[in-house]
């Protein structure tokens, strides 16, 4: 069962806390990982782009000039690809890029992603440290005394809406709800920070059978 250390405001560490052995995956599949991390990127996509093809711009169909004696190509409509103003030949469209990845393989490769930074000894867990309201200067404070390299993954509680507001304003840091956060996240960070109110809701999940 792998442990992480529990750290106090002031960077000191005042306890262990043992992760339950189903969150973590020694066994690193970086194709899995890449798969999973490639289709949550292109899930955030707009896929707006878009141009018009020639039946779609505005524009007289008439033919420009008659077929023969003017010594030019023959010509029809204005609105043809190869004509200035002209629709374009095989336009991009709205549309989706997401593509389809298993509940199971996301979950391994969430164990697999924690599992590495747990193994590089860069994960911690805010003991008994609450916001009442937002304040960037402490959450700075705090971040710089756990001396974690950055960039920080910081993981709060559903209901933590203040320290959710108080480091998302650190430079080289990505703040998230524990049940925003995706694999991509994890891979992104270095360091991965989590209050003690987002460790009992993943391990909830746990016990609920929603990661195993």
């Amino acid at each position: 069962m792998p442990s992480i250390d529990r750290i106090d405001e002031n960077g000191a560490v005042v306890g262990q806390h043992d992760l339950a052995a189903s969150l973590v995956q020694d066994k690193i599949n970086v194709g899995l990982l890449h798969l999973v991390v490639v289709s949550e990127l292109a899930g955030h996509r707009q896929g707006t782009a878009a141009a018009k093809n020639r039946h779609q711009v505005a524009g007289t169909g008439a033919k420009q000039f008659r077929q023969k004696g003017t010594g030019r190509a023959r010509a029809g409509s204005a609105k043809v690809p190869q004509w200035i103003g002209g629709g374009v030949a095989f336009p991009p469209i709205p549309r989706s890029y997401a593509t389809k990845v298993n509940k199971k393989v996301k979950v391994q490769a969430f164990r697999m992603a924690l599992a590495d930074l747990v193994t590089g000894g860069t994960v911690r867990v805010l003991a008994d440290i609450g916001f009442e309201e937002p304040s960037t200067k402490r959450a700075a404070d705090i971040l710089a005394k756990t001396k974690l390299d950055y960039p920080i993954l910081v993981l709060v509680g559903p209901e933590e809406i203040a320290a959710q507001k108080s480091f998302r304003n650190v430079a080289g840091t990505r703040v998230l709800a524990i049940g925003d956060a995706e694999v991509q996240d994890y891979v992104w960070a270095k360091s991965l920070l989590f209050t003690e109110a987002a460790v009992a809701f993943l391990e909830r999940g746990v016990a609920e059978g929603s990661v195993s």
